[in-house]
């Protein structure tokens, strides 16, 4: 469940191409406490892949803040002074791409373990009991000796996530993670996602599934223009949407 716990605060966020001229993050700042399901609507360009890729610095921002568990991660160095590992902020952040991003010549069980035990030192024995159970929570146990060429799209991205809670994060970042899949794939997906909500991971989704961010979500976000222009519960985003922008948009999409 949400809490007034902040785990990450973005102020005055800004992400600038050209100069100024392309304004792909123009001014975001909000807070995302444990247990937010926070889920970021917006058409197209709006910059919702944008903001999601700067909170673990796949994209470096312009300027502003980025503050995850206290530390200031668009900074060189920690409050201690030393350098800031970035690498030890990125792996308490799981990320779930649009495409998957599964590694071809290994297998599903190899995919799973590689960041485990190569980043974290866990050893292979545990690594592969972890990920056989986080497997069987998706219910693809049996396919762990399979490669991601033998799988669909909707199991590809089930192990996608759960490679990502193998590394135990503290938040889960989802990027469209339905938009490259057949329609029919996209409630196996989705029904994980659930699932990890109910348990009370941390997340942070850009989707176009509005169905999930109503039913799902407890913040919803929306952005156009690389602008937060308005932000609130389901309830108040898609039965009384305020911004003329997002009625527009709501009037579009459902």
């Amino acid at each position: 469940m949400a809490t007034s716990d902040k785990l990450i605060e973005v102020r005055n966020l800004k992400k600038y191409y050209n100069g100024e001229e392309i304004k792909a993050l123009d001014g975001i700042s909000v807070d995302i406490n444990k247990g937010d399901v926070m889920v970021i609507i917006g058409p197209s360009g709006s910059g919702k892949s944008t903001f999601l890729r700067s909170l673990n610095l796949l994209e470096i921002p312009t300027s502003g803040e980025i503050i995850f568990e206290g530390v200031d991660i668009t900074k060189k160095k920690g409050p201690d002074g030393k350098k800031l590992n970035i690498d030890l902020h990125r792996q308490k952040m799981g990320m779930v791409f649009q495409h998957f991003n599964l590694f071809p010549h290994k297998t599903i069980l190899q995919n799973m373990t590689l960041a485990p035990m190569k980043v974290k030192g866990v050893p292979q024995a545990e690594a592969e009991a972890k990920a056989m159970e986080l497997l069987g929570r998706v219910g693809l146990a049996d396919r762990a000796n399979a490669y991601p060429i033998q799988l669909s799209g909707g199991q590809k991205q089930r192990v996608a996530i759960v490679r990502a809670l193998a590394m135990e994060p503290d938040v889960m970042l989802f990027d469209e993670p339905t938009s490259a899949l057949d329609p029919e794939m996209v409630g196996e997906v989705l029904d994980v996602m659930k699932r990890l909500a109910l348990q009370g991971m941390t997340m942070v989704v850009v989707t176009h599934e509005m169905g999930f961010a109503r039913e799902v979500g407890n913040r919803v976000l929306f952005m156009d223009d690389g602008k937060l222009l308005e932000e609130g519960t389901p309830d108040q985003i898609f039965n009384h949407p305020q911004n003329p922008r997002l009625q527009d948009f709501l009037s579009k999409v459902l």
